[in-house]
């Protein structure tokens, strides 16, 4: 279509000024419907066959605030404020689904500057995929079998997803806004946000608004069972609001609503739902650090409070047992699917609060507490690599290469989830049991997996559970506190 083709927009929404969060809110969301709303009007007319007068676009909401002073902000919580005088912006998605978030991080600039926020439209195109919550062929199935192959492209039309605008760069601390530009005041801008939120339903086959604020990640489907077998016993005793499957099944202690799907999502994700999105949302991840990059990489636009890896590791020492846990307080680092994105010099250190949650809900659960707690426990570097047959290599090295690390575990996920945790700025911690011991001829077969899975699996995932319920009761600048932020931080959490 020629650059001077006629652009369709919808009508012009004046910047506004606001010292109300929730109004700020609701402005935020009304320009995002009224965008959204016109972007599926023009596009289902087209799939109609009705001619369109020009290029169709709405741009996403922003939010903008300024401040003139150097002023220490006097705040306990490592995020709220703008780290020095200028102006801030970022794009936003879906202030329906984060409303409670978006009133929490605007209402702290507004209280520890004195200053207004700005909201109006900004210049970022909504591609016409992201107007839909859900798959956009999906939900215009009906149309589009009267749609014929005559005219443009779809592109020539509407904005569609620009992976090159919707980069990490500011997670990276890789972003240099252009001269005159405002700094950023978010991780993410809108269209990176969406993308991570349709990517969610593709590989856990669960909405976006079922996500609670702690997450646990596995790569063995036995945890998933024992989870839905505890977390419908807790509907049906009515200790939880509700329970939710793939497929958006949601169990309430008075009956189920939704059809369980043919077949399983990629990275089924099930969600024992509490008031605040307070409760635990459990991953199966599967095998191998690219899956498990890959759903933290959507996972954190959601913010969570925390997410834990539990999973089985390979023990390294002579004096593991099967069965012991190891609670990870370093990380080598071989899995290489964040290499590009931090640094191998970068530290992944070990976050004191959740170790001793995890700590101490060990000694809970097994009854086991100060010295003899390390009958069952090591504390230790967990080596994470991405070759599942890593002990059929050079054998010498690979003796060399983990002694010289100190490592006392072994697996292929721990290390890129709590990678990307440091990267992302949301807590993590790792805990994993032992279920075979290569190097000291324990190897785990078939048949000796399945009875160790029935002695270890529930405990284990009692110890997670109770460790993410110490960590909720933890205040917020102890949780999210500024041991992840870097010096020159943005201001949302």
């Amino acid at each position: 279509m020629p650059s001077d083709a006629k652009i369709l927009v919808p009508d012009p929404v004046p910047t506004q000024s606001f010292t109300d969060a929730a109004a700020a809110v609701a402005r935020l969301r009304a320009i995002h419907d009224s965008g959204t709303s016109f972007l599926r009007e023009r596009f289902e007319a087209h799939l109609r066959g009705q001619p369109l007068e020009g290029r169709v676009r709405a741009c996403y909401p922003f939010v903008r605030i300024g401040t003139a002073t150097h002023a220490r902000v006097d705040s306990r919580l490592s995020y709220g404020f703008v780290s020095g005088p200028g102006s801030y912006q970022t794009t936003v998605t879906r202030p329906d689904l984060f409303e409670n978030y978006l009133t929490e991080q605007i209402g702290l600039l507004i209280e520890n500057h004195n200053v207004p926020v700005e909201i109006g439209v900004s210049d970022e195109p909504i591609p016409v995929h992201f107007a839909y919550a859900h798959d956009i062929n999906v939900e215009t199935v009906s149309l589009r079998a009267s749609m014929t192959d005559d005219g443009p492209p779809m592109r020539d039309l509407f904005d569609v997803p620009d992976l090159a605008a919707m980069d990490d760069t500011i997670v990276n601390g890789t972003y240099a806004p252009p001269p005159g530009a405002p700094q950023p005041l978010a991780m993410f801008k809108a269209a990176r946000v969406d993308y991570s939120l349709h990517r969610l339903i593709h590989y856990t086959g669960t909405d976006p608004a079922h996500f609670q604020n702690f997450v646990i990640f596995t790569n063995y489907q036995f945890y998933i069972d024992a989870f839905i077998r505890m977390a419908k016993d807790r509907v049906a005793a009515g200790d939880i609001e509700c329970f939710v499957e793939p497929g958006n099944v949601i169990t309430r202690k008075h009956g189920t609503e939704g059809s369980v799907p043919e077949r399983l999502p990629q990275m089924p994700a099930y969600h024992l739902v509490e008031p605040g999105l307070g409760g635990i949302t459990m991953i199966n991840i599967g095998t191998g650090p690219s899956n498990a990059r890959n759903i933290t990489d959507h996972v954190a636009v959601l913010r969570p409070h925390a997410w834990l890896m539990l999973g089985h590791c390979a023990g390294l020492r002579n004096t593991q047992k099967l069965g012991d846990y190891v609670l990870a307080h370093g990380y080598v680092r071989e899995d290489h699917v964040l290499d590009d994105d931090l640094p191998l010099w970068a530290p992944i250190p070990a976050l004191a609060e959740v170790q001793v949650a995890l700590e101490q809900a060990v000694g809970e659960v097994s009854g086991l507490q100060g010295y003899e707690l390390k009958r069952v426990m090591r504390t230790g570097t967990v080596a994470s690599v991405d070759n599942r047959n890593w002990e059929l290599s050079d054998h010498a090295a690979i003796i060399r290469r983990l002694s010289q690390s100190r490592a006392v575990a072994l697996d292929m996920e721990s290390a890129a989830i709590a990678a990307n945790g440091f990267r992302f700025r949301v807590p993590y911690g790792t805990l994993l049991c032992i279920s075979d011991k290569p190097l000291h001829g324990e190897i785990k077969l078939a048949g000796m997996a399945g009875e160790f899975y029935r002695q270890r699996v529930g405990q284990h995932l009692d110890i997670g559970l109770k460790a993410l319920e110490k960590l909720k009761t933890l205040e917020r600048e102890r949780l999210h506190s500024r041991k992840l932020r870097s010096f020159a931080e943005v201001a949302f959490q």
